[in-house]
């Protein structure tokens, strides 16, 4: 075990219930009041293929996974195959006996117990929870009280097998991995969980979206909790309908809210210049993928930075900002949502995938939210456009005796349609002005998180910070970790600090687009990029070995 860390991992076919045994193991991890720290590895397949979630788990807050695991299961060969390397030392595999022979590990006829109930192929996944309740000495009551929570449907059966699995795991396993309990129980979130959590506690009340991994979560998790959280959910006919729909909900007073990935987010680039142009507070979701183009759906990149901060045509303000946790991601789900109501312009709330769908104990203080309160008109002639000192002009919503017109056009105070090159220039003067008003909020909020104050100093955004962090534990190294949650406006003003100082970058992009940023909008100049591009997230005992070869 790396430091207390013990991992479990279990690999089968998408269909087998792979996923959901690793939300399982997660949940009794954070049931003993460990953290607990879930990544879901899966192909863009409905059927077949070779899935695989891994948990690792520790007393000590845990921010990322580990690829060597104490416990696998294998569900099939091709996770045996795939897995049979990723063992620590003293670790234990279990495969499935009635597709492998001949291998070393202990064999369970997994198969076999389950073709004894309906639909076999949804009991393999109670097999490898009950495999690991095994590993850790949990009593068959434990179990039982597991299955019935977990797996309700069919229950009788689910119990069933699980104490046949159960029977003859035992004796070969018993209790091999005995775990200290953590200090307190803990909910276990995951990262698109926690940003509809905290839209809805910063005053949500509509989200539209077309599903697109890995933001599909988000659309699916609101739809199921409509009613409870007082958010309608719409699934419009494509990206297109998701952005202008949602800008006509915003002209009626609605908070809104957009989702999608790089792809989706794509189509939406006209209606986002739109939202531009009428100063549309509109709050939008880009959960990244590995591009370009379809990419490879169901993997995690940073490649999507440089297309989020200039996103749309035309010079207008924008607001862009990355959570380096999924507790930040609660957090800043609010402070964005009341960023763009305030400013009156849209903004870009930026994460991938291993956030996204990752799931991770958490402690959320609810009230930290922010709750919005836009400036509206009280009294007198409205002006949609009223030209201000600072740029924002209050908002009035229908219904109404007054004028209220947006216009895609250049307009004048009014919203009417101008091609008057003074009126011209001072909306557009009036638009930007806006830059210089949200600059002087953001110096009063928190916009960069900084992490220990010895040794080398490391500079990383958005899910990279987690795994950074944990390569930190893992490899004992001091370091200085200075994560930017904002990165349009980059507050330099917390930044320029570090101009002329050696700093080390780590991102998940192929070009470094974020060492580049730093670089331009603070002279900061990287002595080392330390990139990865591959689909999957920094693995903490690899990447503690690079930060040391690279200090």
């Amino acid at each position: 075990m790396q430091e207390g860390v013990f991992t479990f991992l279990v690999g089968g076919k998408a269909g087998e219930g792979v996923k959901k045994a690793g939300s399982v193991a997660a949940g009794i991890f954070a049931g003993m009041g460990r953290w607990a720290f879930e990544m879901d590895d899966y192909q863009s397949l409905i059927r077949g293929g070779h899935n695989f979630s891994i948990v690792s788990t520790a007393p000590r807050k845990i921010t990322s996974h580990y690829m060597k695991a104490d416990l696998v299961v294998a569900l099939d060969r091709r996770s045996y195959d795939a897995h049979k390397d990723d063992l620590t030392d003293g670790g234990t595999i279990v495969y499935n006996s009635d597709t492998l022979s001949d291998v070393e590990g202990i064999g369970v006829p997994l198969t076999r117990e389950a073709k004894k109930y309906p639909k076999p192929d949804l009991r393999m996944g109670v097999g490898a929870v009950t495999i690991l309740a095994a590993s850790l000495g949990l009593e068959k009551d434990d179990l039982k009280k597991i299955v019935e929570y977990e797996y309700p449907r069919d229950i009788e059966n689910n119990i069933n097998y699980a104490m046949a699995i159960y029977d003859i795991v035992y004796p070969e396993i018993k209790s091999k991995f005995k775990l200290d309990a953590g200090d307190k129980k803990r909910p276990i979130i995951s990262g698109n969980q926690a940003i509809a959590l905290g839209a809805e506690a910063g005053g949500l009340d509509l989200y539209f979206a077309y599903p697109m991994t890995p933001s599909s979560p988000l659309l699916h998790y609101l739809a199921k909790y409509s009613k409870e959280l007082g958010v309608v959910t719409v699934h419009p006919e494509n990206e297109i309908g998701v952005i202008n729909m949602a800008i006509g909900s915003v002209f009626c007073g609605a908070k809104a809210m957009v989702g999608s990935s790089g792809g989706g987010f794509a189509l939406m680039q006209e209606a986002f210049s739109l939202a531009g142009m009428v100063e549309a507070p509109l709050f939008c979701y880009l959960g990244s993928r590995l591009g370009p183009s379809t990419g490879v759906p169901t993997y995690t990149a940073q490649g999507d930075l440089k297309f989020a901060l200039h996103q749309g045509q035309g010079e207008f303000p924008r607001i862009v900002a990355s959570p380096g946790s999924i507790e930040e991601a609660f957090n800043l789900s609010s402070e964005m949502l009341d960023l763009v109501w305030r400013f009156q312009t849209p903004g870009i709330l930026l994460s991938e995938k291993h956030l996204g769908e990752s799931y991770m104990t958490v402690d959320i203080d609810v009230n930290k939210a922010k709750w919005l309160q836009p400036l509206m008109h009280e009294k007198g002639e409205y002006k949609r456009y009223l030209d201000t000192e600072n740029g924002i002009s209050p908002l009035l919503f229908p219904p109404s005796k007054k004028l209220i017109k947006w216009d895609s056009y250049e307009h004048d105070e009014l919203g009417i349609t101008t091609e008057n090159p003074e009126m011209i220039a001072e909306m557009q003067g009036k638009r930007n002005r806006k830059t210089e008003t949200i600059v002087d909020h953001m110096k009063t909020l928190h916009t960069v998180n900084i992490y220990g104050d010895k040794g080398p100093v490391i500079f990383t955004y958005g899910s990279t910070t987690m795994s950074v962090l944990e390569a930190l534990q893992s490899g004992d190294i001091e370091a200085e970790v200075v994560q930017p949650i904002y990165l349009e406006p980059l507050p330099v003003w917390e930044l320029e600090k570090y101009k002329g100082i050696e700093v080390i970058v780590i991102e998940q992009s192929c070009t470094g687009q974020f060492a580049s940023l730093l670089f331009e909008k603070c002279g900061i100049k990287a002595k080392a990029v330390i990139k990865k591009f591959d689909g999957r997230a920094f693995e903490p005992v690899e990447l503690a070995a690079k930060i040391e070869e690279v200090v």
